[in-house]
C-alpha cells in the first residue's frame, strides 16, 4: 500500500463512522469536492489517492454503495467498516489528566481465559497505551478517572465477566507508583 493511502481510508471510514454519507454523484469531480471540503485535512488528498482509497475499502468489505433515488450513490460502513472504526477510536483514546490529582488510584484486574488470549493481549496493549502501570501481568493501575475508557474496551471486546475496575485509597508500596506517575 502506498505511504499515506491507510490514512486516507482511516479518515474516509471515520468520516463514514461519525454519520457522514457521503454522496457520490455520477461526477467523480463532485464527488472529490463534496470530500475535500469537509475539512482541512482533506486539502492534501489528491484525487487519484481518494478513489484508490475508496476503491479498497470497498474490495476490503468495509464499505458499500446505496443506490438513492436521485440516481447518486451514498457510502456506507459495513459492520466489518463500524469495527473497524472503532478499533481506530481505541488506538486513539487517551485519558485526561486533571489539574488536581484526587490521590485515589484506579486499578483494573482481569482473569481472561486462555481460549481468549488474543483479547486478553489486546487488552494490556490497550491498558499499556493509556499509560497505565503494569503492577502484575493482569493488574494494572492508573492515577486519573478512566471509568469510560475501561468500560469502552471491556464492552468492545465483550469482557465484563473477566474484568473489575476498583477505586482504591491506596495501594501496598504506592512509592513506586508515585515515582512512575511523576508524583515525587
Amino acid at each position: 500500500m502506498p505511504r499515506g493511502q491507510g490514512e486516507i481510508q482511516r479518515k474516509t471510514l471515520l468520516l463514514l463512522f461519525g454519520g457522514l454519507a457521503i454522496g457520490l454523484s455520477a461526477s467523480p469531480r463532485a464527488s472529490f469536492q463534496i470530500l475535500k471540503s469537509l475539512a482541512k485535512n482533506w486539502e492534501a488528498i489528491n484525487k487519484q489517492s481518494l478513489k484508490r482509497a475508496i476503491k479498497r475499502l470497498y474490495e476490503s468489505k468495509l464499505v458499500e454503495e446505496k443506490q438513492n433515488k436521485d440516481g447518486s450513490v451514498t457510502l456506507v460502513l459495513t459492520e466489518n467498516g463500524k469495527k473497524k472504526v472503532l478499533t481506530y477510536q481505541l488506538d486513539e483514546m487517551r485519558i485526561k489528566k486533571p489539574e488536581k490529582w484526587d490521590r485515589k488510584w484506579r486499578v483494573v484486574l482481569f482473569d481472561i481465559p486462555e481460549n481468549r488470549k488474543k483479547i486478553r493481549e489486546a487488552l494490556r496493549y490497550h491498558l499499556k497505551n493509556l499509560e497505565f502501570y503494569e503492577f502484575q501481568k493482569s493488574v494494572f493501575v492508573h492515577p486519573y478517572d478512566c471509568k469510560n475508557e475501561i468500560d469502552y474496551l471491556i464492552e468492545f471486546y465483550d469482557i465484563r465477566k473477566f474484568v473489575r475496575f476498583i477505586l482504591a485509597d491506596e495501594i501496598d508500596n504506592e512509592l513506586r507508583l508515585k515515582q512512575y506517575f511523576g508524583f515525587t
